[in-house]
């Protein structure tokens, strides 16, 4: 059991160690489009990653120093990528490049109120076209009991396999005011 104020986090690592065949797939909207951000803004980024993530508990970014994010967004092997759709951000993606010959896809989603409408699918072939235009022997991912419930099959559909589990620890970022005391709520807030 864990104390009060405590939460758990089932994490399973994924991979494609080879690009997948392509599959038709349906047309999507033509106003999606991926802009890459080269020198990415720390409180934009952040907004973004909470408008992304915030319903399914992601707060890494939320609590991490500025200057350590600092260091990752701004190295030359991490591309950092925002989806739009026309005028309005709507996703998130994140590739990280600094590991030799591998890819991890460390970010990846978009704003709850597309899900479902094929700016994921748009988003995710992008990623494997951008990861394995690289000289990479393999592209991961991991997913965890804090995203979209639908998020494991999805990966797999895209072409990763799992291989591994973990189990993370945290203190509740709604009780540490990193994140609204409403975010998450299919995950049960107890306080200490």
């Amino acid at each position: 059991m864990l104390p009060p104020g405590k939460l758990a986090n089932l994490v399973t690592c994924l991979e494609m160690t080879e690009k997948p065949a392509p599959k038709p797939r349906p047309s999507t909207r033509s106003a999606l489009s991926l802009q890459r951000i080269a020198q990415p803004d720390l409180q934009s980024y952040r907004a973004l990653f909470r408008r992304v993530g915030q319903d399914w508990m992601w707060f890494s970014r939320l609590i991490m120093p500025d200057e350590r994010l600092r260091r990752i967004l701004t190295d030359p092997k991490v591309e950092v990528y925002r989806l739009h759709d026309g005028p309005a951000e709507i996703g998130l993606l994140e590739l990280d490049f600094r590991e030799e010959g591998q890819c991890e896809l460390a970010f990846f989603g978009v704003v709850p109120e597309v899900i479902g409408q094929g700016a994921g699918r748009f988003l995710m072939d992008q990623a494997i076209t951008m990861a394995w235009a690289r000289p990479i022997r393999r592209f991961w991912v991991h997913t965890c009991s804090f995203d979209h419930p639908s998020a494991l099959a999805f990966y797999r559909r895209s072409g990763f396999r799992p291989y591994a589990y973990a189990v993370e620890v945290h203190d509740d970022p709604r009780l540490t005011g990193h994140l609204p005391r409403t975010a998450a709520p299919h995950i049960p807030l107890i306080e200490p």
